[in-house]
């Protein structure tokens, strides 16, 4: 048994979805530019179809990038990853160590010790947070929430909020849906 990761297929189309939302570039436009229809390029970045290399490439070309950069971007199929624990050592210091490693559509962080109660967060999309050890004091949407070892908080994408640590050495996870899926339409607009 090691830590190692194990590497499957690689799914191309989170990486195509990314790069052309990075560009505000509709399917429309893509397909105009790579010769290829909008409902292919819909199930490429569905990874419903695989595209083949001349496909892929016409797809990099429209994207103004090429393919070696779409598959270094592509998400793994199946993967199996380890994140050992970090030896015990006295907290002195706010720490934040990742949970998940790589370009995920999660991401996971562990927060040990105190964190910057002033700091106020925002996130696109939806958020939990798990106190594992200590206790913290939320507030979100004018309203403030204890919460001890434990307990659980789950913010829908949107919600303002910030925290703090009201005892030492607490220990918070916090798992997030990936900024770059769309899990709810953007507030803004």
């Amino acid at each position: 048994m090691g830590d190692h990761k194990e590497q499957r297929p690689l799914r191309v189309g989170a990486a195509v979805r990314r790069r052309r939302r990075a560009l505000e570039l509709t399917l429309a436009v893509v397909a105009g530019r790579s010769g290829l229809s909008v409902p292919f390029l819909s199930q490429i970045e569905n990874d419903k179809a695989r595209p083949s290399r001349g496909s892929l490439e016409k797809v990099a070309d429209a994207l103004r990038t090429t393919a070696v950069e779409l598959l270094a971007a592509a998400d793994p199929a199946c993967s199996v990853d380890v994140v050992r624990a970090e030896a015990a050592e006295p907290v002195f210091e706010p720490r934040v160590r990742s949970l998940v490693r790589g370009h995920h559509q999660l991401h996971a962080s562990e927060f040990t010790g105190d964190h910057d109660a002033g700091r106020e967060f925002q996130h696109r999309n939806d958020e939990l947070m798990y106190v594992a050890d200590g206790a913290v004091e939320i507030e979100a949407e004018g309203r403030a929430y204890r919460l001890g070892r434990g307990d659980t908080l789950y913010l829908t994408g949107g919600v303002r909020h910030r925290w703090r640590a009201t005892v030492p050495d607490t220990r918070v996870v916090v798992v997030a849906v990936a900024e770059h899926i769309e899990a709810v339409q953007d507030r803004s607009r």
